[in-house]
C-alpha cells in the first residue's frame, strides 16, 4: 500500500476528523501540498497548495474543504494530477497541519482522524495519525518522479511541531538521521 510504482496519473488525498466537543473551539485541519523542482528536490518549495489556493497550472487543487470536521467520512480532499505536472518538477510532498489559533492542539487531541490516499479505486495510503499523536503537523506522503518520468507514491508519515505556515516551508526537508 505504501509504494506503487506503476504509472500514477491522478491521486486524491482525503482527510477526516471528528468535530470538537460542544462548546469548544473547532478543530481546523488542512491538507497542504508542496512541489519541488528537479534541481532542488529537498530545497525550497516551488509553490504550496492549501485550502485557499491551487497550483498555478491547475494540477493540484482542493476539491473539498472543512474548517470543523463536520460531515460524513472524509470531509476534505486534494487532487494531484501528477501526469500533468511539468517535467521540471521531481517531487510533491503532502502533509496535514492543525491550526493553532485556539490554543495548542496535537493529533492526539483529535478523535477519529485519518488520511486516505487513492488513485481511482486503488488505496495508496491509509493512516490514523497514531504515530503523530504529539505533533501539530505531519507529512503523510510524497510522490517522486523517476528518471523515466514515471511518478511513484510513497507513504511518508513524519511529525512536526509547527504551525501551518512554518510547516509548509519545512515539510519537504530531508529526514534527519
Amino acid at each position: 500500500m505504501s509504494n506503487r510504482s506503476n504509472r500514477l496519473e491522478k491521486v486524491e488525498v482525503r482527510l477526516k476528523w471528528d468535530p470538537s466537543p460542544r462548546n469548544q473551539p473547532p478543530h481546523h485541519l488542512d491538507i497542504i501540498a508542496a512541489t519541488y523542482s528537479a534541481d532542488a528536490p529537498y530545497g525550497r518549495p516551488v509553490y504550496i497548495v492549501h485550502f485557499d489556493s491551487r497550483s498555478p497550472d491547475g494540477t493540484i487543487n482542493m476539491s473539498r474543504h472543512s474548517q470543523t470536521g463536520q460531515g460524513f467520512g472524509y470531509v476534505e480532499a486534494m487532487t494531484l494530477e501528477l501526469d500533468r505536472l511539468a517535467p521540471s518538477f521531481a517531487r510533491v510532498v503532502v502533509g496535514v497541519a492543525i491550526h493553532q489559533n485556539t490554543g495548542p492542539k496535537t493529533f492526539g487531541d483529535l478523535s477519529n482522524a485519518g488520511v486516505l490516499g487513492v488513485e481511482g479505486y486503488a488505496e495508496l495510503l491509509k493512516d490514523d495519525f497514531a504515530k503523530l499523536a504529539g505533533a501539530t503537523a505531519g507529512t503523510v506522503a510524497e510522490s517522486v518522479r523517476d528518471a523515466s518520468g514515471t511518478w511513484e507514491f510513497h507513504e511518508m508519515v513524519r511529525g512536526f511541531d509547527s504551525e501551518p505556515i512554518v510547516f509548509s516551508t519545512e515539510m519537504g526537508s530531508a529526514p534527519r538521521p
